[in-house]
C-alpha cells in the first residue's frame, strides 16, 4: 500500500470510528455529519469527499462490520477430518471476531438502528448473518458420515446461537469482550454440547 492509500484508509477508519461513536450516542435519526466531522478531526469537506450522506456512512459500516467475519465465511469442511477439530476451528473464527471491542461496539451501533428502521434490518442480516457457514459444515459433515443430523439448519443455528449466547448477545448492553479463557470455555462448552446432541 503506497503512502497515499495509507492515508486514504486511516482517515476513512478515522471516520467510521467517529460515526459509530455519534450514532450509538444519537442514534441515526438525530446523528450530525457536522459533530462526525468533528469527532473524526476532519473537515466536512473531507467526510463527504468519502461518504455522501449519512445513509451511505451508515452502510458503509454495515460493510465494515461484515468484512471483519470475512475469515468465517472462508471455513469449509474437509471430508474425513475430525469433526470436533473443524467445529472448534469454525466456533474460533468467529470467536475471535467477538472478542474485539471495536466488533461489538460496531455491532452494538448497527442492531440498536435496526431495529428502528426495518429496511436498514434487512440490510444489515444479509450483510452480517454467518449462519450459514455454520449450517453448510455441519449438513456435510453429516453426509460425510460423521454427524447424525435430521436438520442442519436447525443445528447450525443452535452452534452459532450457542456461541452468541454468551459471547455476543449479552456484551451488547455492556460494551465488552470476553477475554481469550472465557471464549476458550465458550467454544469448548458449545462443540461438546454439538457432539453430544449430533455425534455418531
Amino acid at each position: 500500500m503506497n503512502e497515499c492509500s495509507a492515508q486514504n484508509a486511516s482517515k476513512r477508519a478515522q471516520i467510521i470510528e467517529a460515526a459509530v461513536a455519534e450514532f450509538q450516542e444519537k442514534g441515526f435519526a438525530a446523528a450530525s455529519m457536522d459533530r462526525i466531522s468533528a469527532r473524526a478531526e476532519v473537515s466536512k469537506r473531507t467526510l463527504y469527499k468519502y461518504f455522501e450522506s449519512k445513509e451511505n456512512l451508515f452502510r458503509s459500516i454495515v460493510v465494515e462490520l461484515s468484512s471483519r467475519f470475512a475469515e468465517v465465511l472462508e471455513i469449509r469442511y474437509e471430508k474425513g477430518r475430525d469433526i470436533r477439530t473443524q467445529l472448534t476451528e469454525l466456533a474460533w473464527a468467529e470467536g475471535r471476531i467477538l472478542m474485539r471491542p471495536d466488533v461489538i461496539a460496531m455491532a452494538r451501533m448497527v442492531i440498536s438502528e435496526t431495529l428502528r428502521n426495518p429496511t436498514l434490518a434487512a440490510e444489515a442480516q444479509g450483510k452480517l448473518d454467518k449462519t450459514a457457514t455454520f449450517i453448510a459444515m455441519l449438513k456435510d459433515a453429516a453426509e460425510d458420515g460423521q454427524l447424525r443430523i435430521d436438520d442442519p439448519e436447525r443445528a447450525g443455528r443452535e452452534f452459532i446461537g450457542l456461541i452468541k449466547a454468551r459471547a455476543f448477545w449479552p456484551l451488547l448492553f455492556t460494551g465488552g469482550a470476553l477475554s481469550e479463557p472465557e471464549m476458550t470455555e465458550t467454544i469448548e462448552s458449545s462443540v461438546q454440547m454439538v457432539m453430544s446432541r449430533y455425534g455418531v
